[in-house]
């Protein structure tokens, strides 16, 4: 078995853990300082909305042997208007200057031509107008609205309300983010920024679910025993999916990091730049949240129910008092002395990360029942 194969089952069986619902304030205060400067950023640099949202033309110069700096001056000073200039991989350009209408776009074009040393009639101009641009944007905010509320009514019925509101601040969270970022890189936002980012919400919300199913899981009947509280079995259900978070994200970001860095960056593809750089960021803010933010957000607000309150003071009163006697009272939860305390079938579904496996079976027990080789024939 591979190392972090042998990692994933010792998180799994409890044996080993990091302790992610105790150290949560840390995790919660680095995530608001973030979402603080992701803010700021949008805030002070605002976004660079693409021509699609502002309107305007947009030029393809077949290949020229003028460089892209020489084509962006000229074409400002044709248009009077700021230039964004792309390289094509067929040694074209791909310019786009915004604000222009149909009488500015043929002047531009005639210029162009002369500037660049090409025929008039082999340059493409398209015009885009604002208005289109507008659609496209409410269209994307209706899709997001509806989405928000379907995620929270099925959470709310798979699961229960809490993990819903977690969810949807997760998700919020990890939309601030990425919009941050895109301001602060002055990347270019473009309908394929927006299809980027509906598509990380999906991706946002698959490692949280596998966090909420293992939690859903380790705390049922969870009030019929005084083992554990609501916080460590959550903790156990992040450490118990935590390799396969991990393996997960990175399998997901490889490609779309091959998009940003190789597609983008060297085959200077725009479009592909537009939409990875939303999944990119997208997808490992999705893995950190689920993680740092939504189980401990459902821990918190779990532990405000009363019948959970009660059972905190249950189990910490009880390891007082096994504390006091020089006992230990993770190993049995047995009230009565029957051996039952609803979780004696699957002991280890509930154990919170860093507990010691090794104490099953050392005298014939292993959380109220006997182990395989403690058993009498």
């Amino acid at each position: 078995m591979s190392r972090l194969g042998d990692l994933g089952a010792r998180l799994y069986r409890g044996e080993v853990g990091y302790d992610f619902i105790g150290k949560r304030k840390f995790w919660y205060a680095l995530s608001i300082l973030i979402t603080i400067t992701a803010i700021a950023g949008v805030a002070v640099r605002g976004l660079n909305m693409g021509i699609e949202f502002k309107g305007g033309a947009v030029f393809t110069i077949p290949s020229t042997s003028v460089s892209v700096s020489q084509a962006q001056e000229d074409t400002e000073r044709a248009s009077g208007h700021e230039a964004i200039v792309q390289q094509l991989g067929n040694g074209g350009m791909r310019i786009q200057v915004t604000e222009l209408d149909t009488q500015q776009s043929d002047k531009v074009k005639t210029q162009l031509a002369k500037d660049l040393k090409v025929d008039e009639a082999d340059i493409n101009a398209d015009l885009v107008g604002p208005s289109w641009g507008e659609t496209i944007a409410n269209k994307a905010w209706t899709g997001l609205g509806i989405f928000m509320i379907l995620v929270v009514i099925y959470l709310a019925i798979a699961f229960e309300w809490r993990m819903a509101v977690a969810a949807l601040i997760a998700l919020i969270h990890d939309l601030t983010i990425t919009v941050g970022v895109y301001a602060l890189v002055g990347f270019e936002v473009t309908p394929g920024t927006v299809i980027g980012l509906l598509t990380i919400l999906g991706y946002s919300l698959y490692d949280t679910v596998v966090v909420f199913d293992s939690l859903k899981e380790g705390s049922d009947r969870i009030t019929k025993q005084s083992r554990w509280t609501y916080s460590e079995i959550a903790n156990r259900s992040i450490n118990s999916t935590l390799v396969r978070s991990i393996n997960t994200t990175v399998v997901a970001l490889l490609p779309v990091g091959g998009l940003l860095f190789i597609g983008g960056g060297f085959l200077g593809a725009g479009m592909l730049n537009d939409i990875s750089l939303s999944l990119f960021v997208g997808l490992a803010a999705g893995a950190y949240s689920s993680i740092f933010i939504a189980t401990p957000l459902v821990a918190d607000l779990k532990e405000r129910d009363p019948q959970i309150k009660a059972l905190k003071k249950r189990v910490l009163a009880k390891r007082a008092a096994a504390a006091a006697k020089g006992e230990s009272a993770d190993g049995s939860g047995d009230e009565d002395g029957d051996g039952a305390d609803g979780y004696d079938d699957a002991p280890d579904a509930v154990a919170p990360a860093g507990a010691v496996a090794g104490q099953r079976g050392r005298d014939g027990r292993g959380g109220g029942r006997p182990s395989g080789s403690g058993r009498r024939r």
